[in-house]
């Protein structure tokens, strides 16, 4: 199929190749302003909405896997709870690999005091190990007057309540440079055909169509999931999740097979195959956008939060120079994936402190969500904060349509898995699509690899 064209304008890029939760959003292109930050808080003059214990002389260690833009709008909401409490709290990364990460601080004793988990079978994981300290009453208050029934049950373990979801994400968007675009005279596509027709296009114009950070596995579970979904279904989808059928299943052949019309085509990688496996996140973003008249790639996909690294890394203007469209449908209707991160308090002796349920309980307010809101790159599940907290009209259109949603989203399929098969670095899905980036045409290789993989890791 041929990608619809539009009149193209401006010069074109100066290197040239030889040759070629959710938030349900509307097809087709989204324009959107620029992101901008609010002081949000107890700057904002507005009055606390939750009654919180003076904690003067309390400390709290809270880890994330968050980093840059991320990591600097979470420190603004600990800093309001530390000016609401008088509490210090001091923030540590993660890492990628949170259960690693937590395991290892409790067995020596010293684990963080909070820790945002960004997978539900992480959650499960900590919860049967006896990791975790239920949410108290105030917790569940805040829950109760600011989440639906199903953002509390996936912090929810066998009937007991652990944890908040702070963060959503719409992990089914396509970021594109508009410079790269116009050159080429291409408009965004609706279908994966398109898709892949609009990548060659590009291509032919100059510029690489497509950004991959394929050295972190977790994009790479989501391009899959994305594709998944939309061919073969939710039923399918949430079969797979739950290992009900295995990977070696036909469905996820043919789900490979579609996205080797992409990863197969060397040339329509920027730095091809091996060059994604090395390109981490935040590069595969500022590579599609650093250079506003010669951008190295026109299309990098990812969830909302791309719009940080857009405007904490690069001079490009979010409505401008960088726009998004919705993930291409492969089958009868684009695939809509959500993810998250749920606040857990971390004691191992079963008791949370005051200040551990303290901070969930902010964290479950709409104060907290408002400031994260203000900042922008951020979607919060939190169905009491007011829309005008978001910087631009498509933040405002993301949050509107996650919260009009309900309890009706698919989940991250990666994250729902043990975390030894969806969010382990070196092995399970992260290592199996990375094998599969490497060598597109082995596809019976990657199936057998991860479904040897999810057998163990279900089993254990």
């Amino acid at each position: 199929m041929r990608a619809v064209l539009m009149r193209g304008s401006g010069r074109g890029p100066r290197r040239r190749t030889t040759r070629g939760v959710a938030a349900v959003l509307a097809a087709g292109a989204l324009t959107l302003t620029a992101c901008g930050g609010g002081d949000g808080g107890s700057g904002s003059g507005r009055p606390p909405s939750i009654d919180l214990p003076d904690l003067s002389g309390q400390s709290l260690e809270v880890a994330a896997v968050w980093t840059g833009a991320e990591r600097d709008n979470f420190l603004r909401v600990l800093d309001e709870f530390e000016a609401l409490t008088g509490a210090s709290v001091s923030f540590v990364p993660s890492g990628d690999n949170v259960s690693q990460f937590v395991g290892s601080k409790v067995e020596g004793g010293s684990p963080p005091d909070v820790v945002m988990v960004p997978q539900p079978g992480v959650l499960h994981e900590f919860a049967e190990n006896g990791w975790l300290a239920p949410v108290d009453e105030s917790v569940q208050a805040q829950l109760d007057a600011n989440y639906t029934r199903g953002w509390q049950e996936l912090a929810n373990h066998e009937g007991t309540q652990y944890g908040v979801y702070v963060k959503a994400a719409n992990k089914s968007l396509i970021w594109y440079s508009t410079t790269a675009f116009a050159y080429a005279g291409v408009e965004p596509p609706a279908t994966w055909d398109d898709f892949v027709a609009t990548a060659w296009t590009v291509w032919e114009s100059g510029t690489t169509p497509v950004s991959v950070a394929g050295a972190d596995g977790w994009t790479l579970t989501d391009w899959f999931e994305n594709v998944y979904l939309s061919q073969a279904g939710p039923e399918m989808y949430d079969r797979l999740t739950a290992h009900e059928i295995p990977w070696t299943d036909e469905s996820v052949t043919e789900a490979l097979t579609t996205l080797a019309e992409l990863f197969g085509s060397p040339q329509l990688l920027e730095n091809g195959n091996d060059g994604s496996l090395q390109t981490d996140f935040p590069t595969s973003v500022t590579q599609t956008f650093i250079d506003l008249e010669t951008p190295d790639a026109g299309m990098v996909f990812e969830a909302d939060f791309v719009g940080s690294v857009i405007s904490d890394s690069t001079d490009a203007v979010i409505g401008e120079d960088a726009q998004v469209f919705p993930f291409p449908a492969v089958g009868e209707a684009p695939p809509v994936v959500s993810a998250g991160d749920v606040a857990v308090a971390v004691a191992p002796d079963g008791e949370a402190s005051e200040a551990q349920q303290a901070l969930l309980a902010f964290l479950a307010s709409t104060d907290a969500a408002r400031i994260w809101a203000e900042a922008g790159g951020f979607v919060s599940p939190n169905k009491s904060l007011e829309f005008d907290a978001y910087p631009n009209e498509v933040q405002r259109g993301i949050a509107e349509a996650l919260i009009a949603a309900g309890d009706d989203f698919r989940f991250d399929m990666s994250d729902q898995t043990p975390a030894a098969f969806g969010g382990t670095t070196g092995q399970g899905m992260w290592q199996g699509l990375q094998n599969f980036l490497r060598d597109p045409g082995d596809i019976a290789g990657a199936q057998e690899y991860l479904e040897s993989q999810a057998d163990r890791a279900y089993r254990d």
